[in-house]
């Protein structure tokens, strides 16, 4: 005991005699975090954004292989990498689009809320690939509830959903469920827009998809560590030597010494790759292909983020484990899967909740009106883009898994499709 108290003091002491040195160091560094948050807030007010509703056709016999060339033509919003007067005098940061489901009574509606300056880029997306559907501006439709939930009416539930591993490992995609044969080829929307189809006249469910594509040059570090992660699994090894600055602080020192005497020596890098010959079982040669195939396509940071509401009286936790149940067809025991983030989810609990009722109906509250405030604002994590933060990271074949358009064989009962098809004008119309 007596040891750590002097080990306590000495600090304290050390402390005493150099804060002045340490003072700055910290002022600016507090200033510096504060001024960024400052000019990345005012940056992200100036954006102007556009809301869409997508109004698809009723036969769609394409897979989600066409909202992956969707997502693909998106990553085109990537900025390739903004400068230090922009990211740093600016505050610019890498935008974000929001692709969103809404089922209530009255049918289930897609939408897409994307910065104004990239509607044309979306338009030729969607209608490349589909060019029956329709894309029409359309109110928010979060307006159309009390922007104050919940409230003594209406409760809410919600919560994020990130991925349980690693972001190099990929979730089940679509081309698990199709097959040959039309009959029986299977659509992962229609789990969720069945549940959206079965909604009574108060209940409301919203679902957020937002996307914003990493790239050079922090933003591919998942793909590195997916690389990693296959040497790993295959036996390769990287060995260097030779590296480090002990080693290069020893070897200046021990020319200096020795210069006189002898002409000054310095070892170069070398790296060295071990191959150990591994065999691979049938399963890890299945993780390494997947992997392989995830790290190999366009991927963007995801943030998904899942609403219920509903009356108080009538207020049901069904509906809210069907949706969670519909995301759990996307996972693997040995790879991937999507689970809600205990950060953001609207029930607490812990054994502080269980001692203090009332601490846990205002945690609880506060989780609620987050939530719901996050998905009206759209607010891309925590911080809003406005901090540094890690987010799940989805590539294009994932993201078409969880968000496309449903085929003709999704028979959900108010799925919103268009009955007939818009024909352009004759070429030879007389325009006087």
């Amino acid at each position: 005991m007596d040891i750590l108290i002097g080990i306590i003091d000495s600090i304290v002491r050390i402390l005493g005699l150099i804060w002045w040195l340490i003072l700055p160091f910290f002022v600016f560094f507090l200033y510096w975090n504060l001024r960024m948050i400052y000019i990345r807030t005012r940056h992200i007010k100036t954006i102007q954004w556009s809301m869409f509703e997508i109004k698809i056709p009723k036969d769609i016999l394409k897979t989600p292989k066409a909202m992956e060339q969707i997502f693909s033509g998106l990553i085109a919003t990537y900025s390739f990498g903004l400068s230090s007067v922009d990211k740093y005098i600016d505050g610019k940061v890498e935008p974000w689009i929001s692709f969103e489901m809404m089922g209530h009574a009255g049918g289930v509606h897609f939408f897409v809320r994307i910065p104004s300056k990239f509607r044309n880029l979306l338009e030729s997306a969607i209608y490349a690939q589909y060019p029956a559907a329709e894309l029409h501006e359309a109110e928010d439709y979060t307006e159309h509830l009390s922007p104050n939930l919940p409230n003594e009416a209406y409760d809410i539930w919600g919560t994020d959903l990130i991925l349980s591993r690693e972001n190099y490992y990929p979730i089940r995609t679509y081309p698990f469920f199709e097959e040959t044969q039309e009959e029986k080829r299977l659509d992962p929307i229609a789990a969720i827009s069945e549940v959206m189809s079965n909604l009574n006249e108060d209940e409301t469910i919203w679902l957020q998809i937002l996307i914003s594509p990493t790239g050079e040059p922090s933003g591919n570090y998942w793909q590195k560590e997916g690389l990693e992660k296959i040497d790993e699994i295959a036996g390769r090894k990287t060995k260097k030597s030779g590296a480090g600055w002990g080693s290069s602080l020893w070897d200046w020192a021990r020319n200096i010494f020795w210069a006189p005497m002898e002409q000054p020596t310095w070892p170069e890098g070398k790296t060295e790759e071990i191959v150990l010959l591994r065999f691979l079982h049938p399963g890890e040669q299945e993780i390494v292909k997947a992997i392989s195939n995830k790290i190999s396509k366009f991927g963007f940071e995801t943030n998904i983020r899942f609403v219920y509401i509903d009356k108080r009286d009538n207020f049901t936790p069904v509906n809210v484990s069907a949706v969670i149940g519909a995301f759990q067809q996307f996972s693997t025991s040995d790879l991937n899967s999507f689970k809600p983030d205990r950060r953001t989810i609207t029930l607490k609990n812990g054994w502080l909740p269980k001692f203090f009722p009332k601490y846990k109906r205002l945690v609880e509250f506060s989780r609620k009106r987050r939530i719901f405030d996050g998905y009206v604002s759209r607010r891309f994590g925590k911080y809003n883009k406005r901090r540094p933060e890690k987010f799940p990271i989805l590539n294009i074949e994932e993201l078409a898994t969880i968000y496309h358009f449903p085929t003709m064989m999704v028979e959900a009962p108010r799925l919103r499709k268009l009955e007939a098809k818009k024909a352009g004008p004759p070429a030879e119309l007389p325009i006087e």
